[in-house]
């Protein structure tokens, strides 16, 4: 199997030799160094941080813009109000300092390159109920689901994934050929989707089609 290619940042010197020594001798890793060229060949950055703070998140954003890999962040401690911004930032996986060593280690970085999350219970359940009041809060106000997309947008995706045009929609759905239109157009502005075929594939994806 090919090794999984590895970014490593750490907040000082002696705790990346000490990620490093742990993930280097092994098989199924391939570390990479930290410059901007070298980390765009990562698969999954390991980020060990001291604590949470807008800076640390500024920084996070500015690895993602450099390559959007799965992050696997470790710190000290953390706090409920991190969980949604680690989220946000392309955390995956997030380990206590003192468990970062090892096996655990190892099978964290394996679990987020195969696109799988880790989290310590406490963390996940926090996570869990804050996305509760994002969509009772935020979402469900605006007619939105947990995938951005509204009924509607949903109606239309599902007959276009059939393979109907715009005029059939319309007939179908009781809508003008110019609402159609909108709909489609207000969704893929919204998501920053290319044309219609990617936004089934979205819709696909996040699983209302």
């Amino acid at each position: 199997m090919k090794p999984v290619r590895v970014v490593v940042h750490a907040s000082d010197p002696i705790t990346h030799a000490g990620l490093v020594s742990c993930l280097g001798p092994r098989s199924e890793f391939e570390l990479v160094g930290g410059d901007r060229a070298e980390a765009e060949a990562a698969d999954v950055a390991v980020v060990q941080i001291d604590r949470m703070t807008p800076q640390v998140a500024i920084r996070l954003r500015e690895l993602h813009a450099v390559r959007p890999v799965p992050k696997v962040l470790i710190a000290s401690g953390f706090k409920n109000e991190d969980v949604l911004t680690a989220v946000e930032c392309r955390v995956v996986a997030m380990l206590p300092r003192g468990k970062a060593a090892g096996d655990q280690l190892a099978a964290t970085v394996l679990a987020a390159a195969s696109g799988r999350g880790a989290m310590p219970p406490e963390l996940l359940g926090e996570l869990l109920s804050q996305v509760q009041r994002l969509q009772g809060e935020v979402l469900t106000p605006l007619g939105l689901n947990a995938s951005g997309l509204t009924k509607r947008e949903v109606d239309v995706l599902k007959l276009m994934a059939d393979g109907r045009d715009t005029a059939e929609i319309a007939d179908e759905l009781c809508y003008s050929e110019r609402t159609v239109k909108n709909i489609v157009y207000a969704m893929t502005t919204r998501l920053n989707l290319r044309n219609r075929p990617h936004a089934v594939a979205y819709a696909m994806r996040a699983g209302v089609l």
